[in-house]
């Protein structure tokens, strides 16, 4: 079996329609490592599961006049944090049928950056949002 391609994919977030990221990155999870010691096992420590926790997933797409997810970090800015859930979908080569999904959940928008700008360039004006999220689970 064939392994998938990194670049047929959506992101879907309750309540907000943005066509296509150019990138989708850093979603994952980790769990810390607490170590242990007994008094009566000098030679040996023991590694036990700590706290969970979920790195911030990172959002570019191009910019345009679509303003839904810059108004909802700038929710956050306002101090009225607006959670919500989401998922990534990785697509099959045709972009038609889903195959893999995380779903992440209390989502926040921590973080926007506007884009770097150029004159001698004719790059595309790329967007960045940070999603800070208290879950994320592959369907």
């Amino acid at each position: 079996m064939d392994p998938y391609k990194n670049y047929r994919y959506q992101v879907e977030i309750d309540g907000i329609v943005q066509a296509g990221f150019s990138e989708c990155t850093g979603f994952g999870s980790s769990v810390e490592v607490v170590e242990y010691r007994e008094g009566g096992d000098a030679a040996r420590v023991r590694k036990l599961p700590g706290k969970a926790s979920y790195s911030d997933i990172t959002l570019k797409w191009g910019i345009s006049d679509s303003r839904e997810l810059y108004d909802w970090h700038l929710t956050a800015v306002n101090g009225q944090v607006e959670r919500r859930n989401g998922s990534i979908i990785l697509m099959d080569d045709t972009g038609q049928e889903e195959k893999v999904r995380w779903n992440f959940f209390n989502a926040w928008a921590s973080k926007y950056e506007g884009p770097g700008l150029d004159a001698k360039s004719n790059d595309v004006a790329i967007d960045t949002l940070t999603v800070s999220c208290e879950r994320l689970e592959r369907a």
